[in-house]
């Protein structure tokens, strides 16, 4: 025992000496957490009310950083309600993986809110605070988000996508800012939401899209919406001064609409609704509600016209010999020929007859015998024959079924006037509808879509159905007749960025450096989306200016989302055009598309935006033909970068934000595809460029929106 003791006094100083250095260097902290908290520190600029927070080094779980929580290694809440901290909260937020509980509230934060922050938190609280600009789309992606707070700051932007995905929100509140137009349609998706705060903003149109909700308080006031309270909110704790309510009864509903009924959420005081009818707003529904009694009735009538048509057809043509000879004759299926005259007088179809295929005339011939199975034998044969499809594929619920008829009329039977462009998969046509609306529709190309696939078209238009971002072209309709598929989107009145850019016209004056940035930094949100947010990944695998459309107010939306991921024969046309100049070098010699070869595609874009050339221009010398090869060794030169600069610039542009642009440039067009960033580290970088841009006066200007007829004009000072 001497011994040890006598080796303690010898060496214990120095042991315990070993152990403080390997905890200092080591840390109990996971160093990416650590290094997020460093970067909030700074961007926060060091309060000296932090205590134990530092810059350079430390520990935060180890040294029990203020307000932060850990859970063995890993960050997992931070608290820093009401400590008067100013600055931003940095950058490097989304390392943060295992953080649950972010509140930065009641502070005196400005500037935007970071763009790439925790995907995993379950509550975010950035109350009273002084945010500006819009709220960030990343927030989407955080699907164990139960309670956001963003209120009392000056926020002014509100992507509609934002909710469609976030089943477990119960609490929002994003109340007292500047939030304009209309309530986004992802409000329907929030079906886990039992609160919701709007008051003292400056939303207008009606609040319709909150009807079904299972809310128990909402708070409306001080706005500008317009229209009726619908029903099913009127039994729950609502407040609504403030807004301009149309005054007398609500209108009825349509004819066939399901009575208004109260969501199993809305109570009020344990009493009823005056919408919930009978039912006890504190005790479990059972049977049948209102809308499916409605079902029911609609399915009947639909049978019934059925049976009615084909009972008329017959008394119609009993004297037929051809009929009359059928009723003593097995049933047969229709040849092949039979099917394409069906097809030849098919009319616009609906969802209650989209599984299964008649006409008003055809000519049946017997069977082999062992073709009639599936039929019950012991029915009379004088029953009308329906082909049953042997794999029906359901219609898309959430975008119009039309009929090639009233795609003719809208397009003028598809004339050259209507002709708005045609691309890899098709042409696209200009369509009025009588309604007003103005539509884009693209015709695929039978090459790409052969006549025979029908349902996997529908397929596909289900899945391309599902596809909603603020950036991404939003698809409103389909068609499917005659060997016919065609796709109906959205219209943008300033068309696309490579007319823009190439095609310009009197009335067109060039795009600011603001805008550039802007269309740069949507179109990079876009392929996050499709990379990053879907599940499975999505692939655009056509990624060009011709693709990416401006709306009025020059926000970019990618067209062609999802197309060439379910057409059967996209990469075989795709790679006839792999010499256009936006194709990855992996791409030309394997004709393989990956993430990364968007993300090359994308950095083509980026350079069209900066130089103003085409990506291939074979008038050009040979060492100058590819845009990608001739910019690629000047974009870190700053005297270089500086001529190769689109000259309808006239120089307005901030030199340290052009030189990030090309930094991020370089990174996309890498000819390696392993070096190349994922999306959301492009996004980040973009944000980064647009947050510390110091924008001088020279460079705040006007775009004119008015390139094409109809456009407005736009305030670019965005990045200000």
């Amino acid at each position: 025992m001497m011994m040890i003791m006598e080796i303690w006094g010898k060496f214990g100083g120095f042991l315990i000496l070993l152990i403080c250095i390997s905890r200092c260097i080591n840390g109990d902290t996971d160093p990416n957490d650590a290094s997020a908290l460093r970067t909030m520190f700074s961007s926060l600029n060091s309060p000296g009310q932090l205590a134990q927070w530092t810059a350079n080094g430390g520990d935060p779980c180890g040294e029990s950083w203020k307000g932060v929580t850990c859970s063995g290694s890993r960050v997992t809440e931070i608290k820093l309600s009401g400590l008067s901290l100013s600055g931003s909260m940095g950058w490097s937020l989304q390392s943060l993986t295992a953080l649950t509980n972010l509140d930065m509230s009641s502070n005196t934060l400005a500037g935007g809110i970071p763009y790439a922050l925790p995907p995993n938190l379950t509550q975010l609280n950035l109350a009273n605070n002084q945010f500006t600009g819009e709220i960030p789309y990343s927030i989407s992606a955080m699907t164990k988000l139960t309670n956001l707070n963003l209120g009392h700051n000056q926020l002014n932007q509100l992507n509609d996508g934002l909710f469609y995905k976030l089943p477990s929100l119960s609490t929002l509140d994003i109340s007292f800012n500047q939030l304009p137009n209309n309530l986004p349609d992802s409000f329907r998706n929030l079906s886990s939401l039992t609160a919701l705060y709007l008051q003292n903003n400056q939303f207008t149109g009606t609040i319709d899209v909150l009807a079904n909700l299972p809310l128990k308080d909402l708070n409306v006031a001080n706005n500008r919406f317009t229209g009726w309270v619908p029903e099913q909110l009127k039994g729950i704790n609502i407040l609504k001064d403030g807004n301009s309510w149309s005054s007398g009864p609500a209108p009825p509903p349509p004819p066939g609409t399901p009575p208004a009924r109260r969501n199993p959420g809305h109570s009020s005081g344990g009493g009823k609704s005056p919408s919930s009818g009978s039912d006890d707003g504190g005790s479990k529904k059972s049977g049948i509600g209102g809308g499916g009694i409605a079902g029911i009735i609609i399915s009947i009538l639909v049978v019934a016209a059925v049976v009615a048509f084909f009972i008329v057809k017959r008394r119609s043509k009993k004297r037929s010999p051809d009929i009359e000879k059928l009723d003593n004759e097995p049933f047969a299926p229709l040849t092949s020929n039979e099917v394409k005259e069906m097809k030849s007088v098919q009319t616009s179809s609906t969802a209650a007859t989209k599984t299964f295929d008649t006409t008003a005339s055809f000519n049946l011939r017997p069977p082999p015998s062992d073709r009639h199975k599936s039929f019950d034998e012991a029915e009379s044969p004088k029953m009308p024959v329906v082909v049953v499809k042997k794999k029906p594929v359901a219609a898309p619920i959430d975008v119009t079924s039309y009929s090639i008829a009233d795609l003719q009329i809208a397009t003028g039977s598809f004339s050259i006037e209507h002709l708005l462009g045609e691309g890899s998969f098709g042409r696209v046509y200009r369509a009025h509808f009588d309604d007003g609306r103005v539509l884009a529709v693209k015709k695929i190309d039978s090459s790409t879509l052969p006549v025979d696939m029908s349902d996997d078209f529908v397929e596909m238009v289900s899945k391309i159905s599902e596809l909603h971002h603020p950036n991404v072209t939003e698809l409103a309709g389909y068609c499917s007749e005659h060997g016919q598929h065609l796709l109906v989107y959205e219209f943008h009145r300033n068309g696309s960025l490579h007319d823009y850019l190439h095609l310009p016209d009197e009335s067109n004056k060039p795009l600011i450096w603001n805008s550039r940035v802007k269309i740069a930094l949507g179109t990079a949100r876009a392929l996050e989306y499709l990379h990053e947010v879907c599940s499975p990944s999505i692939i655009h695998k056509n990624i060009k200016s011709a693709n990416i459309l401006l709306d009025t107010e020059l926000n970019p939306h990618l067209s062609d989302s999802g197309l060439a991921c379910f057409l059967p024969n996209a990469d075989e046309v795709l790679n006839r055009d792999a010499s256009s100049g936006y194709s990855a070098p992996e791409v030309a010699m394997s004709g393989q598309y990956t993430l990364k070869s968007d993300v090359y595609s994308f950095g083509v874009v980026m350079l069209e935006l900066l130089t103003g050339r085409k990506p291939f221009e074979s008038s050009r010398p040979r060492s100058e033909q590819s845009l990608v090869r001739w910019a690629t060794p000047q974009l870190h030169d700053i005297d270089a970068l500086a001529e190769m600069v689109d000259s309808d610039l006239n120089g307005l542009y901030p030199v340290k934000s052009l030189s990030r642009f090309a930094d991020v440039i370089a990174l996309c067009v890498q000819p390696e595809p392993e070096f190349r960033p994922p999306m959301s580290e492009v996004v980040e970088a973009l944000v980064r460029l647009v947050q510390r841009a110091n924008m001088s006066k020279r460079t705040v200007g006007t775009d004119q929106g008015t390139s094409r007829p109809g456009g407005d004009n736009q305030d670019n000072e965005y990045m200000s």
